[in-house]
């Protein structure tokens, strides 16, 4: 398998396992450079982790936290992963972290990842640590198949820096990290849960084309580097 596996009995122990070795990394991090980051990714699965995370004895006044991707809307939405990481990760020790959002008010989703981009551009290069999900279609941050900006997205040649991405399969708008933006980082996680989750992954490991399922681009040119944390 492209990739390094990490398989735990269930996913209570994953999420306690990987809250350490962010930890370590983070922590690490702070040692030798004075400051840390991380970007994670939203919905269902990170939960357990955020909550074992946010309980990690670092010098969470050095670490900053923004996302992998996001939708456009506002922070109190209920499908805002802003909101998602606030209720999780943002508490206990955690809660002295600096968090930098994605979604920024603004008339279009094009303005807020001009806007996001620039306030992220001063830390991320490379992150410290990167937590990816994964989708039932193959999709992880917003790299949707048939996303309007995919191919932009993915380049390995890309800037860093947010775009936005329309899909079907999206909902909203969204904002997204750039693959170059993540591939780099010093840790790098892909975390997914389920026996189902699983198949997709071997599926995506089973073919070549990217923008059928964008995870391949992770899988193809990060496959020594990516760590991958899994319990059924």
């Amino acid at each position: 398998m492209s990739g390094n596996l990490h398989e735990f009995p269930d996913p209570e122990t994953l999420a306690h396992e990987l809250a350490l070795d962010v930890s370590a990394q983070l922590t690490a991090a702070i040692a030798v450079r004075g400051s840390a980051s991380i970007a994670v990714s939203g919905g269902s699965t990170p939960k357990r982790f955020f909550e074992a995370l946010s309980e990690q004895d670092i010098n969470w006044s050095k670490v900053t936290i923004t996302l992998v991707d996001e939708r456009f809307v506002a922070a109190d939405d209920e499908r805002s992963n802003h909101r998602l990481v606030a209720t999780h990760l943002l508490k206990d020790k955690a809660e002295a972290a600096t968090f930098v959002p994605l979604y920024q008010p603004s008339t279009t989703a094009e303005e807020a990842a001009k806007i996001a981009t620039e306030k992220t551009a001063g830390f991320g290069n490379p992150f410290d640590v990167v937590i990816l999900g994964m989708g039932g279609d193959g999709h992880t941050a917003s790299f949707f198949p048939k996303g309007n900006n995919l191919a932009k997205a993915i380049d390995p040649a890309g800037p860093r820096g947010v775009l936005t991405m329309q899909a079907e399969g999206a909902g909203e708008e969204r904002l997204t990290f750039s693959f170059t933006s993540l591939a780099d980082a010093r840790l790098l996680v892909l975390h997914i849960e389920g026996d189902a989750k699983m198949i997709v992954l071997e599926n995506a490991e089973n073919g070549e084309d990217e923008m059928e399922m964008p995870i391949r681009a992770v899988l193809n040119r990060a496959p020594s580097s990516l760590e991958i944390y899994w319990a059924p």
